[in-house]
């Protein structure tokens, strides 16, 4: 037990004359302004905060609860005379007395108990597909629950039921598949894995057919200009996948998808969750079906796919929690996938005439982590980083391609909160990317095409970076502006700027306004982005030297979120405009042998109008419509020509069943009174209150870190009183999806802990 001189533990360093008279007034004005209160702080016996508990005047009524920080201010009793006074403090079943001789000095309390907070997630699970109002950018989130319902093989399957994302063949009989957004390509999307990119080159052909849907926690997707924090290449949107964790996911799953041509795909989990870290280990294997043709055209219907998989990702610490943190996963991937004729043998037909077929083999090992450390709620340090690796081996018919692939990321991140009120946060850091890409391609003798462009193509990328960006949340939290610039230096094109700005108005709660702009580009991955070239008979003609492809984005979108009865709806509009300055595409239409490379300088644009209503009823039947509009052209003169095989027109409708909250959901209860149980916290900068003017107010302190996580407590930890009870819940239109709400296990009822109810 100690205290402090300062009642509120300043010092002010003066001298004599003014400072002196000075500090003279400010003694007395603090001592006036204290005299009715005691402050102070409880620790526990490691001198850790402890929050919510409860100090007392024994022999008297006068209360008051401790806040986030472990600090409370109580009146004093009437009688003052008596010394030394006595304080009591409990918490949990613990109860500890001190002996006060001085009221006007800070105190701090060191109970004799040990706490360790432990975490409740509470998720609700009405829908599972919906719009993110926490995120400051347009946010789709696609959950467990919507991943349950889709029953998807694969990230590109998970799609099927959400309009954004198109997933697209690019090789029918291979079955290679890319994520379109907006009408474009999925090379001007950026695909991240726990926030890395690791889809790129060779990756990116086959990539999103590897990560298994039953793998999968969450996937974020966002239209636009985006962070520019991953780099500089999401032009038209980015995708965000997180897989599962340890203590997140359960226990043990398995499963066992097989589809009408006989294919199977099998999975199996384990989850592990301690103290201080957790593990979760997955194995996955796709087998072939059978083969069909039931079109009569001598082809198969779909590959023969044979794939195995193992991925572990084992979790240290929170990245919210002071101190260290950290994750490192890791995933190995051995696939081969046989397509072409119904009689085609690749152990003896590949190179030959005897009947067409494709083949491909490759082998790739991940290796991710991220490491960061909190000194305090407003400062932190991260190191991402990522090593991806394939070596492929690939025939088409009679052209032989094979070729390996490196690719290391890193980037190194700094975090700060500052300005009044901590209404910033402010992201900047280095960051740098190591590319490699060796490709070989032969022809066989059979090969009567004469074609010109075997060889080797050996393509090595040094690209150092340095970024900056800043969130800043104002007039409580309606309007959030987001900037954020980048400059990196490419060993072969020199210095290239990224700039993107975004701005979010919530004149309502229930209403979000957002637009954007940003800049972007990217280099070209000839062979890997467009596998019709190996596929096809055409020579390639090299026309000259591809240069990056440079674009801007706008876009606007409005968010209104409103009920009907017992039915709670979503209505969603976007508008989206995208630019190339310089773009890649291979020219196919001036000579029909040929396929000619070169950069394309002429306007080149796409327009993309979406609009979406959802509605759920009674968690147990979802609805979701939605039209896109894409309108996607390049102008090589005065002819507009339209992207091929892109639909300018797409309705889609689902009508998912909703799945109701399992039996075992943990939601956070309290028992007790307004006065007693569940006291209104002290509003400061961590703490999650709700203003006593509102008829919602907190149960609990949230335990927050820094500005955002203030933003999400105000916007969705809503309580009510549920006869003399309060206890989370979705208030009306509430978008709440999920919170994570620090409590204290041992602390009984009527100390204002949670129970599972």
């Amino acid at each position: 037990m100690t205290n402090k001189l300062a009642p509120f533990g300043w010092a002010l360093p003066c001298c004599t004359g003014k400072c002196f008279l000075f500090l003279l007034f400010f003694a007395a004005f603090s001592q006036k302004t204290s005299a009715q209160h005691l402050f102070g702080q409880l620790t526990d016996s490691k001198g850790a905060a402890l929050p919510g508990a409860v100090v007392a005047w024994p022999g008297t009524t006068i209360g008051a609860r401790t806040d986030d920080n472990g600090e409370f201010a109580i009146p004093l009793p009437p009688d003052t005379t008596v010394r030394p006074m006595r304080l009591a403090a409990i918490f949990s079943s613990v109860r500890d007395t001190f002996s006060l001789d001085d009221l006007t000095s800070y105190w701090t309390l060191q109970m004799s108990v040990a706490v360790e907070l432990q975490e409740v997630t509470v998720r609700d699970a009405t829908t599972g597909a919906y719009v993110s109002v926490l995120q400051p950018v347009k946010t789709e989130v696609i959950n467990r629950a919507e991943l349950r319902k889709a029953a998807c093989c694969d990230l590109a399957g998970c799609f099927e039921t959400q309009s954004t994302v198109q997933p697209t063949t690019t090789n029918i009989l291979t079955n290679a598949k890319e994520l379109r957004i907006l009408g474009l390509s999925g090379v001007y999307n950026q695909v991240l894995v726990d926030g890395l990119p690791t889809i790129q080159g060779l990756t990116y052909t086959y990539g999103t057919g590897t990560i298994p849907g039953s793998m999968l926690e969450n996937i974020w997707v966002t239209k636009g200009a985006n962070s520019v924090l991953q780099g500089y290449e999401s032009m038209v949107g980015q995708i965000t996948v997180f897989p599962r964790e340890g203590g997140i996911a359960e226990p043990l799953t398995a499963d066992v998808l097989v589809n009408s041509f006989g294919e199977k795909h099998i999975n199996a989990a384990v989850s592990t969750k301690k103290t201080r870290w957790n593990n979760y280990l997955a194995v996955h294997t796709s087998q072939p079906g059978g083969k069909w043709d039931r079109d009569d055209d001598t082809f198969l219907d779909l590959p023969r796919l044979t794939r195995y998989s193992v991925y572990n990702k084992w979790r240290f610490r929170k990245e919210n929690e002071d101190g260290w943190s950290a994750f490192v996963s890791a995933r190995y991937v051995d696939e081969r996938r046989i397509g072409g004729q119904k009689n085609f043998n690749p152990d003896t037909d590949a190179g030959t005439t005897t009947a067409y077929g494709q083949t491909v083999r490759f082998r790739q090992p991940e290796l991710m982590t991220k490491t960061g450390y909190r000194f305090d709620a407003n400062q932190k340090i991260s190191l991402l980083a990522s090593f991806v690796a394939q070596d492929q081996a690939s025939q088409f018919g009679l052209t032989s391609y094979t070729a390996d692939q490196r690719h290391a990321y890193a980037n190194f991140q700094y975090e700060l909160f500052w300005g009044k009120n901590k209404a910033h946060d402010l992201k900047t850091g280095l960051s740098f990317r190591h590319f490699r890409l060796n490709e070989n391609i032969a022809f066989s003798a059979a090969d009567t095409l004469e074609r010109t462009f075997a060889g080797n193509y050996l393509r090595e990328e040094n690209i150092a970076g340095l970024f900056a960006e800043n969130t800043f949340h104002f007039q409580d939290d309606r309007w959030v502006w987001i900037t954020g610039l980048r400059a990196d230096k490419h060993n072969t094109f020199g210095w290239r700027a990224t700039l993107r700005t975004r701005l979010r108005f919530s004149p309502t709660p229930d209403l979000d306004l957002r637009a954007s702009i940003g800049t972007g580009w990217r280099t070209v991955n000839l062979f890997p982005e467009n596998i019709a070239l190996l596929v096809g008979s055409r020579d390639i003609v090299f026309a000259e030297t591809l240069r990056p492809e440079p674009a801007w984005n706008a876009g606007i979108n409005a968010t209104r979120r409103f009920s009907i009865g017992q039915m709670r709806l979503t209505a969603t509009a976007d508008l989206y405009h995208t630019r190339f300055q310089n773009q890649f595409f291979p020219d196919y239409d001036t000579d029909p042998n040929q396929a000619i490379i070169a950069n394309f300088t002429g306007k080149s644009i796409s327009n993309g109008v979406q609009i979406e209503l959802s509605a759920a009823w009674n968690r147990r039947l979802e609805l979701r419509a939605a039209y896109n509009f894409l309108d996607v052209y390049r102008r090589p003169g005065a002819e507009k020509v339209l992207l091929p095989f892109n639909p300018r027109h797409r309705v889609l409708g689902v009508a998912p069943s909703a799945r109701p909250a399992s039996a075992g959901s943990l939601i956070p209860m309290c028992t007790g009174t307004a006065s007693s149980a569940c006291p209104i916290p002290a509003v400061t900068r961590r703490t999650c209150a709700v203003p006593t003017s509102r008829t919602h107010i907190p149960c609990w302190v949230c335990r927050c870190v820094g500005r955002s996580a203030d933003s999400m407590c105000l916007r969705v930890a809503k309580t009510r009183w549920i006869s003399g009870s309060c206890g989370l819940f979705w208030a009306g239109n509430s978008p709440l999806r999920e919170v994570l709400i620090r409590h204290s296990p041992g602390a009984p009822r009527g100390e204002g802990s949670f129970t599972p109810g």
